[in-house]
């Protein structure tokens, strides 16, 4: 049976090497490619490759992981790489978001995990100011849906209902794509800083669709071509407003094997993973300036160690009688006597 293509790299800078071919993925192994993305260490060597070693000093300024569910692929023609998703696993990116909780506490970098769908959210650093404005609920994307600025002014409805419960729900999840974006241009200098940010988005619309209507119907297909359509320009979006220094996947999958369970938890029960004491073992928190700082201590090393060497060798070839002024002067004093 042929693999279909469920991982697909919309926008990745040049420092961050995607190599074109049909080398499969496993999806637990998802959140360990994020985090090699954005030049974190795993704790497992990931023995992929699909994904070359880039430069030590450099890292994107982004992170953005949009999962579709109830979908094998879409058509997306503008991307980097496409690749088979093996053993489709339910996976999240909290190992991640601790991480860069940890390391960068003090930039207060952006993390944002959002499922429309099931009203699930999580926010960090950040995040707290630029998108406390983001609906949320079910029932308040539905009402950003009749304000002004709304999706359904530029989208072609075509066979979708406004009415419709699923419809809605698939619509919902456009609009928060595009609100993201909107509260990202307004707020220009979160890529700027020096902390990277973290986006994850899981949308499901696609699933009720099909569950309702079928893949055979006029609407599946339709949102289909909207939501591809419309991650391609979010893609393009993040992209630019993160200086091109942003990687933007799509995770297409029509079912997981198995259901995911998640715990709630709060912004205090992260902010404990960067305490000494935390049990996970973590490592010290990380101050961007460290690559500044080891680059200034390296070359510093270099040319004293090169002066010394130079000194000695030419203190060990010199010759009293000509380099040395006090040789010199004693020679012709011995003379004269």
């Amino acid at each position: 049976q042929k693999r279909l293509v469920l991982l697909t790299v919309l926008q990745a800078p040049e420092f961050v090497s995607f190599q074109k071919g049909d080398w499969p993925v496993s999806g637990e192994k998802i959140p360990d490619l994020v985090a090699l993305t954005m030049g974190f260490s795993v704790q497992e060597d990931l023995s992929w490759p699909g994904l070359q070693v880039g430069p030590l000093f450099q890292r994107p300024r982004a992170n953005v992981l949009v999962v579709v569910r109830g979908v094998d692929s879409l058509a997306l023609p503008q991307s980097v790489a496409s690749y088979p998703l093996e053993n489709p696993v339910p996976f999240t990116l909290d190992s991640v978001a601790e991480t860069v909780h940890s390391l960068f506490a003090e930039d207060t970098p952006v993390v944002l995990q959002l499922a429309p769908s099931e009203e699930r959210l999580y926010m960090l650093g950040k995040a707290n100011a630029v998108f406390e404005d983001l609906p949320v609920t079910l029932q308040q994307i539905r009402a950003r849906l009749s304000q002004d600025g709304s999706v359904l002014a530029s989208l072609p409805l075509n066979s979708l209902s406004r009415n419709a419960e699923a419809d809605l729900l698939f619509l919902s999840e456009v609009q928060v794509l595009h609100d993201i974006t909107a509260l990202l241009q307004r707020h220009r200098h979160l890529a700027k800083d020096h902390s990277p940010d973290l986006y994850s988005l899981e949308l499901s619309g696609l699933e009720e669709l099909s569950r309702l209507y079928g893949q055979d119907s006029a609407q599946y297909r339709d949102a289909t071509a909207i939501l591809a359509s419309v991650l391609q320009k979010f893609g393009e979006d993040v992209y630019g407003l993160y200086g091109n220094s942003a990687v933007v996947e799509v995770v297409t999958v029509k079912t997981f094997e198995a259901p995911l369970t998640r715990k709630s938890r709060s912004i205090l029960q992260s902010q404990q993973t960067s305490n000494p004491g935390s049990p996970y073992n973590l490592a010290y928190k990380y101050n961007f300036n460290y690559a500044v700082i080891f680059n200034i201590v390296l070359w510093l090393m270099i040319a004293l160690a090169l002066a010394v060497i130079a000194v000695a060798y030419n203190l060990w070839n010199m010759d009293p009688g000509y380099d040395s002024i006090i040789y010199r002067m004693t020679n012709q004093k011995i003379r004269m006597d």
